[in-house]
């Protein structure tokens, strides 16, 4: 296998405060001695999340076996989506916010066309759920536990209880028509065929999809780590990808 140097664009910022969690995880575990620093571990997780690299070919960049790269990943992945924060945290810190965007995306995944479950009739395509909270300018708060392809949104909405912590705090939410139903402070488009609508429908439908639009950012957001993009492990795995992600992303932005 041929190795070549290659960048990260990850913010250094990220990779200090992962590696100051790896210490201190070490710490607390009393590790003498591994194969690679913290700083490196945390390099080695960012560059896998980042890119997406399998782990062969990481294993031949940092010059460590497969194992301990999968074993090295996992354990900065399960620390940082330990540090993730609650629905319940996030909605307390966006408690001043105007009001807040809601929707759901799909992170593809790897299956045969069996796996009815995981599959979305909307997306037409293999995945996993994952529901985004935005503020007003489109920066991501929160991101759920992923569930199967095959929820709808407003459904995962409710499992995850964000419809009544949002109503409890009083924040309004501005959500698409796959939110229909929701109650709460959920705030929806008109529903109808556009000529249906009366002008005034139709100017609020308008304005809505300009606020609802911004929440594209947030998700973008989450799927700039590209190995987000093309889930090939255990969908048992992909919440703790997801929440470590949002870990970084957060105390990239702080």
């Amino acid at each position: 296998m041929l190795v070549y140097s290659s960048g990260v664009d990850v913010s250094s910022s990220a990779l200090r405060f992962l590696a100051a969690r790896l210490r201190e995880h070490r710490r607390t575990l009393g590790t003498r001695w591994r194969r690679l620093s913290a700083g490196r571990q945390a390099l080695l997780t960012l560059t896998h999340l980042r890119n997406g690299q399998p782990y062969a070919q990481l294993a031949a960049g940092f010059g460590v076996g497969t194992t301990t790269v999968y074993r090295y990943v996992t354990e900065a992945v399960e620390l940082l989506a330990a540090l993730a924060p609650t629905l319940a945290e996030a909605v307390r810190a966006a408690s001043m916010k105007a009001y807040l965007i809601l929707d759901g995306t799909l992170l593809p995944i790897d299956r045969i066309a069996a796996d009815r479950p995981f599959h979305s009739g909307k997306h037409k395509k293999h995945g996993m759920n994952v529901q985004v909270i935005a503020d007003p300018k489109g920066r991501l708060l929160w991101a759920s536990p992923a569930l199967a392809g095959a929820v709808h949104d407003v459904r995962a909405a409710r499992e995850h209880g964000i419809i009544d912590a949002l109503a409890q705090a009083g924040i309004n939410c501005w959500a698409d028509k796959g939110y229909q139903g929701a109650g709460g402070t959920v705030r929806l488009p008109y529903r109808g065929r556009w000529d249906s609508l009366s002008a005034g429908q139709q100017a609020v439908n308008r304005a809505h999809a300009k606020v609802r639009a911004l929440v594209e950012q947030a998700i973008a957001t989450l799927k700039s780590w590209r190995l987000l993009r093309k889930l090939r492990c255990s969908t048992t795995r992909i919440t703790s990808l997801v929440q470590a992600v949002l870990t970084l992303h957060l105390a990239s932005s702080d």
